[in-house]
Formats: structure tokens, C-alpha cells, sequence
């Protein structure tokens, strides 16, 4: 009898949809001939692998003139609740926005905090979006990366925030190819099959932590991806026409193996021209050394970034304290990440 790792479990916990919890994942790892210790099945003692999220709506306070409102999305595919950020800058012109995607038992409050991205958002006149995961849809407030069913245009969890995305834009004036999205984790995932399914809605894609489009279709796929299994296959092509993307992770990641992030920078070259420039440079910030290999194509646009933070695990690189998953040692991924997007060209 095969006896599933205890640590690999308590990952994909984080990652399933719990219709029927403990039925559901006693029967999928007893289909594939795996024993589950007792002691760690649902409604035991689970400890997540960071910080509890920070309760609250909004732990920082908002500056004079800015808001930040929590409301409620709905459209034909589904509906979630969200908060958005409006900083005072925006008086002098909207620059663009960003939606950001949280990861699993986080909360849009919480993330924010730890990611900075308001105050960033303030220097750039940029309105800031973040949509929260249902728990009715998922136990741990996962985005459901994994599932067939949300990671296809016209449905699901991807087309939910693609019109969320719109219709926020649409009420401040945003301009189309000025919208952008970013995720950590299960975020990141789903950050990454925005990319794919709605390439004209968003302009570039920010990936924390996160895996590549498609390598998990089902719950003993999801345990699998993490680990870091089906990410040095071959890439795929999805489209000829690859969304911009910058990618971020820590080299002791042991929630999501670091690999998964060579496959979306693979997968963004793949989906690219035949020819692209490669450079690759070094650096250190503070203590944290990191490895960034960034792909130009033949006139000079940027495709991807790839980022290898030394020492970082599963968080956010040079987040803010008091947020869950966040690193404060750096380097910054929202400034990073905030200063790639807006280096996107504008569309004719």
C-alpha cells in the first residue's frame, strides 16, 4: 500500500475544491492507491505554511482623497466580491489598472497589505482591483486553477474576473491596453490563464509562485504540478501571440516547486517569435541574491522576465509585514512588476 506524503497533502488542500471534503479526497487518492493518515484528514489539526491572514478590510489607512470600497460582481459565468483602490493621483489621469489575485486561505484585505500595491498604485495614478474567492466555491479561498472547468474563455472563474476587469475599467475611464493582472500561488495560476483565455483584455500578467497554463486538469494533477511533476515536459503553444509576462520565485520554495516557473517563462518563449534575445543579469538585494533572464523580441519589445529570488520560499518578494506570505527581504515583485507593465507598449 502507497502512503501519500503528509506535507504534499496539506498542499493540495489548499488547492481543491471541497464538495464533500473528506469523501471527495478519500476517494480520489484511494482511485490512484493512496492512503491518507487519519490524523490529517479534514477537520484534523491543518496548519497553514505562512501566517494566518490579517482580519479586516483594510489594515493601512487610506489617504485623503482616496478610496477604497468593497463591492460585488455578478455576470452570466458567476459573481464574487471585491475591493478596489482609487488613489488620489488619479485627479491627474488615470494610467491604468491592475487586478490582483490572491492565494489560497488569503483575503483581498489581506493581500493587499502584504503586497504593498496600493501605495505603489498612488505614485502611478493606477486603480487597483481585488477580487476575493468564495468560500462556497472553494474551502481553503483557493482560485481553481486546477479545474477544467475554470480555465476556459466564456466560463467559469476566468471569465468572472475578465468582466469584473472590464467593468471596472469601464467605470474609470481606464484605458483597454492598461490592464494588467497579477497573482500569488493559486492566484498566480489563475493569473496565468487570464493570459491565455483573455489576451485582449489584459495587457501583461504578473506571476508569483505560481504554475504554468494547463499542467493540472483534475485533483491528482494539482498534487502533482506543485511538487513539480509535468513542468520540464516540452512546452506548448498555446497561441501565436503570447501575453507579456514577468515571473517571480523563490528557490526554496516547497509549497510550489520552483520549476513551475521555468515552464510559464518556457511557455511564453514558445508561444513567441522564432527569435528572441536573451540576457541574463545577476543582483542582490540586501541579503537576497536573484537571477533575472529577460526575452526581447527582434524590435526591442519585452516579452518575459524571470525572476529566481535565492532563499525566498513560498511568499511575496519584498512584501510589507503584517500581510500573509509576504518576504520583506526582496527584491520588490510589485514595483517590478508595476514597472514591466507599464513598459508595455501602447496598441495603435
Amino acid at each position: 500500500m502507497k502512503t501519500l506524503d503528509v506535507g504534499a497533502l496539506r498542499q493540495a488542500m489548499e488547492n481543491l475544491r471541497f464538495d464533500g471534503a473528506n469523501d471527495l479526497v478519500q476517494r480520489t487518492l484511494a482511485r490512484h492507491g493512496l492512503a491518507v493518515p487519519d490524523q490529517i484528514l479534514p477537520g484534523a489539526a491543518f496548519q497553514p505554511p505562512f501566517t494566518a491572514p490579517v482580519p479586516g478590510l483594510a489594515t493601512d489607512p487610506v489617504p485623503s482623497g482616496a478610496s477604497f470600497q468593497a463591492d460585488r460582481f455578478a455576470c452570466a459565468a458567476g459573481g464574487r466580491e471585491y475591493l478596489t483602490y482609487v488613489p488620489a493621483s488619479v485627479r491627474d489621469g488615470v494610467q491604468g489598472m491592475v487586478v490582483m489575485l490572491h492565494g489560497c486561505t488569503q483575503t483581498h484585505a489581506d493581500f493587499a497589505r502584504g503586497t504593498g500595491m496600493n501605495a505603489l498604485a498612488e505614485k502611478h495614478r493606477l486603480i487597483v482591483v481585488y477580487p476575493q474567492q468564495a468560500r462556497g466555491d472553494n474551502a481553503q479561498s483557493c482560485w481553481n486553477w486546477f479545474s477544467i472547468g475554470d480555465q476556459r474563455r466564456g466560463r467559469g472563474e476566468p471569465e468572472i474576473i475578465a468582466q469584473m476587469a472590464l467593468a471596472v475599467a469601464g467605470r474609470h475611464a481606464v484605458p483597454q491596453d492598461r490592464i494588467f493582472v497579477a497573482g500569488l500561488s493559486a492566484g498566480a495560476a489563475m493569473a496565468v490563464i487570464l493570459g491565455q483565455t483573455h489576451p485582449d483584455v489584459f495587457a501583461a500578467v504578473g506571476a508569483h509562485s505560481g504554475l504554468p497554463f494547463g499542467i493540472a486538469r483534475d485533483v491528482p494533477s494539482a498534487f502533482a504540478a506543485m511538487n513539480g511533476a509535468g513542468a520540464a515536459d516540452g512546452p506548448r503553444r498555446p497561441d501565436a501571440k503570447p501575453t507579456p509576462t514577468i515571473v517571480f520565485h523563490g528557490s526554496t520554495d516547497t509549497t510550489v516547486h520552483p520549476r513551475n516557473s521555468d515552464r510559464i517563462a518556457a511557455d511564453i518563449l514558445a508561444a513567441g517569435p522564432d527569435q528572441t534575445v536573451i540576457d541574463r543579469r545577476t543582483g542582490k538585494t540586501g541579503t537576497r541574491p536573484y537571477r533575472c533572464d529577460t526575452a526581447a523580441m527582434p524590435d526591442g519589445r519585452i516579452l518575459s522576465e524571470h525572476w529566481l529570488i535565492e532563499g525566498l520560499g513560498h511568499a511575496w518578494s519584498g512584501g510589507q509585514p503584517g500581510g500573509s506570505y509576504a518576504d520583506p527581504a526582496g527584491p520588490d515583485a510589485s514595483a517590478e512588476m508595476l514597472r514591466f507593465f507599464l513598459s508595455q507598449p501602447r496598441d495603435a
